[in-house]
């Protein structure tokens, strides 16, 4: 009897010190666990007051966003994005994308064609804001409307570039503070991104990598390298909020009217090291359906979209390192190194090629018409 009171004895002195150790165990390592593992981060809103925002998978927030966000087309043909504002049905884009113009057509992501009329438009600020009937009571985009951007900050740049809808590029904040005199329009302190920007693009929404807030209104681009800017929303909400409040009822006229007249070199040279950013960009997102779609006839004759999806499965990562362009008269030739991150045999690493690229027009638009490459050693 003495024997099993000692057992019992030793059995609830091992079980009560294990409790006491799991207990002080949880205290005190799991708060340090959850410190790494929240997927929230810290946010002011406009009054102020701390917010914690959400943190959204990558593929997430692109659903979500390509949805809100249009293309505007001109009687003249011109084309240009914008992105639903608020349940009004108020679409912001650039002014010069409506310029003179009161009323546009408006194509949504699912093909649905409304006419949007221009409720309020800056002849000094690249602002527009342009009303569309049919968006009223759809759920816009969240804004980040006090919270701005900082250097490295990922992001994402939507809308319609060359007339492709649906187009989604990645980069980061790359400059602050920038001041541009482009035409009459002046920018200050926007945004330097690196997200490749081309004529289509002007007026759609940059989007935060992480929230899926809207940080700006992608507005220019340069013809050197892969450099765009961006208007940042909190700097023209008073201006949008007010025309929204009180549309204008006749509008300023604004000086100049060109196709996407602030894209500092719409050459064919340009446009060529854009379609192949993008086909890269649509690449690494896993969109090998747009990829594909930039090749031309001849090329997507010899290769079937299966095999061509196949051939990219195991590169997970594409960065173009230099294009160099050389225009032959009907087609222009793009040789560019870049570096791939690849699986093999469940092993990464990292391979270096140099690509070659004829590109010319097939029915106004401009494709890959053929390539090759070779791995660097």
């Amino acid at each position: 009897m003495k024997k099993k009171w000692i057992i019992s004895g030793v059995l609830s002195f091992l079980i009560i010190g294990a409790g006491t150790y799991l207990f002080f165990k949880i205290t005190k390592d799991i708060p340090n666990q959850l410190t790494f593992t929240s997927n929230l981060i810290k946010a002011t809103d406009e009054n102020g007051t701390e917010q914690k925002v959400e943190l959204k998978d990558l593929k997430e927030i692109i659903h979500e966003t390509q949805k809100l966000v249009v293309k505007i087309e001109l009687e003249d043909g011109s084309l240009g994005s914008g992105f639903l504002y608020n349940d009004k049905g108020d679409v912001i884009t650039n002014a010069h994308v409506v310029a003179n113009a009161r009323e546009v057509k408006v194509n949504t992501t699912d093909s649905k064609e409304f006419t949007g009329e221009v409720i309020g438009i800056s002849n000094d600020t690249d602002i527009a804001v342009v009303r569309v009937e049919g968006l009223k009571e759809v759920d816009p985009l969240k804004i980040a409307r006090s919270r701005t951007a900082e250097i490295g900050d990922e992001v994402l740049a939507l809308g319609s570039p060359l007339g492709f809808q649906n187009t989604v590029t990645t980069g980061i904040i790359s400059g602050l503070e920038r001041d541009l005199n482009i035409d009459n329009f002046q920018y200050e302190d926007v945004y330097q991104i690196s997200a490749p920007i081309a004529p289509g693009n002007s007026g759609g929404p940059l989007i935060d990598r992480k929230t899926g807030e809207v940080l700006g209104i992608n507005s220019a681009a340069s013809n050197q390298g892969t450099i765009g800017f961006s208007i940042p929303i909190t700097d023209v909400l008073p201006l949008i909020e007010g025309w929204s409040e009180t549309p204008m009822t006749s509008l300023p006229s604004v000086s100049f009217k060109t196709e996407e007249p602030l894209y500092e070199g719409g050459s064919i040279e340009d446009y060529a090291q854009y379609v192949v950013n993008y086909f890269y960009e649509a690449l690494n997102l896993g969109d090998y359906v747009t990829a594909y779609s930039l090749l031309g006839s001849s090329w997507q004759s010899k290769t079937n979209y299966t095999d061509f999806r196949k051939g990219y499965l195991d590169t997970t990562t594409v960065y173009v390192e230099e294009i160099t362009l050389t225009n032959d008269g009907d087609t222009i030739t793009a040789i560019a190194t870049i570096s791939a991150d690849e699986r093999n045999n469940g092993a990464n690493k990292n391979v270096k090629y140099k690509v070659t690229y004829e590109l010319g027009y097939e029915n106004d638009q401009l494709k890959l018409l053929s390539g090759k490459g070779e791995e660097i050693k």
